[in-house]
């Protein structure tokens, strides 16, 4: 991997939409010849904040982001659309479509509100991680195949349980190619990673993949590393959910949740 390298490449831009190529960094890890999602997580908060951006300061920061997986992504060429849902002086809904092949693929709302002094007040939140350089690597290509896990570095704290992890997780390419992204776009861009992270049964014996991914902000984070202390729950009928306290190397700093289906993997998948 080179420093020109990155998950997606920038083809073409307008004032709210963009045209992107997605390279082999983001091969998804249920199926290699799709996108994973975790990638273009962090696409759509760069481009929201690149959106924000154009309009000048406004004071405000990202609350929440809400990403419904549609269908799946292709390695072809997408386009990414933002627009403003309900527009505000202190908070404002902004959603963002990913139309891949002629339809939507991916459909986000991200609430962002003003920004104020709270420090006086603030607390609750988790106790801090033990940092990335504390703990030794871990290879994820023993469980998953694809792209995008080959572009990660997992270190996780402690020893892993079926459903049960604390690790760290960086990302070696850019969120996309020769641009600057945030440190809430970069680490955005690896939450997804939870629910493989934290396998309860094998992928070759059962699928469980997410149908959507909610991550709520107390704090904007920074730097490379995310940490998740997540717990996989596989409910009796099909159901369950990857829940995950996410840090920085500054500490804890939001929540993340995944709805899951879960159904025996077929013989020939």
């Amino acid at each position: 991997m080179t420093e020109h390298d990155g998950y997606f490449v920038r083809l073409d831009q307008s004032a709210s939409s963009a045209r992107f190529q997605p390279t082999p960094h983001t091969g998804g890890a249920w199926n290699t010849s799709e996108q994973h999602i975790s990638p273009m997580n962090g696409l759509i908060v760069h481009e929201v904040e690149r959106f924000c951006a154009g309009r000048g300061p406004d004071g405000m920061a990202v609350s929440r982001i809400s990403v419904d997986i549609l269908g799946v992504l292709t390695l072809d060429p997408f386009e990414v659309e933002v627009a403003v849902v309900r527009p505000g002086r202190t908070i404002e809904l902004l959603e963002v479509t990913v139309v891949s092949g002629g339809r939507a693929a991916v459909r986000a709302r991200v609430w962002r509100a003003v920004v104020l002094d709270t420090e006086k007040i603030a607390g609750g939140e988790d106790a801090p991680l033990p940092g990335p350089e504390t703990a030794e690597p871990i290879d994820l290509e023993q469980v998953w195949p694809g792209g995008y896990i080959r572009s990660i570095e997992a270190r996780p704290v402690g020893t892993p349980k079926p459903g049960r992890i604390t690790v760290w997780i960086g990302a070696k390419v850019p969120v996309a190619a020769g641009e600057d992204a945030s440190g809430l776009a970069r680490l955005a861009g690896l939450v997804d990673t939870a629910n493989g992270a934290a396998v309860r049964e094998s992928p070759e014996a059962w699928l469980f993949p997410n149908v959507d991914l909610t991550i709520h902000l107390f704090r904007q984070p920074e730097g490379r590393w995310l940490g998740l202390d997540t717990t996989v729950v596989f409910g009796p009928s099909g159901l369950g959910t990857t829940s995950s306290a996410l840090h920085d190397t500054a500490g804890h700093f939001g929540h993340a949740q995944q709805t899951l289906t879960i159904r025996p993997r077929p013989a020939s998948a």
